[in-house]
Parts: C-alpha cells; sequence; structure tokens
C-alpha cells in the first residue's frame, strides 16, 4: 500500500519536538525511534514515527547544517472540536514561538489561529 507521512527535519530537537506534540494530543503516541549511532549526532533521533490528533509523522535530526528550516507555506492544520480545544494547543504551540494569526472569525472559520511553534514548525488551528 502506498501511503504519504509528513516528514519534519530537525537540527537536533526532534525529540523535544516530537514529546511535545504527542503530549497536547489524546491520541498522542510515538511508535518507533531509531537514534544515531555515532558522532556530533549520536543518540539524536535518526529516524522516528509518531502520532498526533490522527496523523502518522515522521521526523529526524540531521547531521548536516542546512541553508533552510521550516516555513509556514507548509504548515499542520488541526480541526479542533471545541473551543476549549482550540484555546489550550494555540496556547501551548504559540508558548516560545510566535504568533502568525490570532485566534478570531476571519470570515471563512468563525474561530481560528495560526502560529510558529518554538520549534519552528507552523500550525493553523480551525475550530470545526
Amino acid at each position: 500500500m502506498t501511503a504519504m507521512s509528513p516528514f519534519l527535519m530537525f537540527e537536533g530537537n526532534a525529540e523535544a519536538a516530537m514529546n511535545a506534540y504527542v503530549a497536547l494530543f489524546d491520541d498522542g503516541e510515538v511508535l518507533s525511534v531509531v537514534r544515531h549511532p555515532e558522532g556530533d549526532f549520536a543518540g539524536k533521533i535518526q529516524l522516528a514515527v509518531f502520532r498526533a490528533a490522527g496523523q502518522r509523522l515522521m521526523c529526524s535530526d540531521s547531521a548536516v547544517r542546512h541553508g533552510f528550516t521550516f516555513t509556514p507555506s507548509l504548515s499542520l492544520f488541526v480541526e479542533c472540536a471545541d473551543d476549549a480545544e482550540l484555546t489550550r494547543l494555540f496556547e501551548a504551540l504559540a508558548d516560545g514561538g510566535g504568533v502568525l494569526m490570532p485566534l478570531n472569525n476571519y470570515g471563512f472559520s468563525t474561530r481560528f489561529g495560526w502560529v510558529n511553534d518554538r520549534f519552528g514548525v507552523s500550525w493553523q488551528l480551525n475550530l470545526a
């Protein structure tokens, strides 16, 4: 079977990001972890698979420095069941990150917000 999963590449904090995301969602779960065996990145995540908000995601710590990082042009879009969940996720993800669009009614949604979390990953949060 062909499958597609978002893949998040970090430069040293993949485990902290994955654990934060898993903790935010009721179904959050680390499914597998393979660590870099040696060198400067020994013990860091070579490849991990986790689930959050019903989505299977993959992540890694790249031992190679790149001239790029995450960009809001690709974001994780979460449909929240109620306003309490939306507010909780927005506040948790914005903590240490940055707000791109504060929680508000933007016409296309009665309650929507967009943040970059402290790891640089972009999240769009919408009240279903």
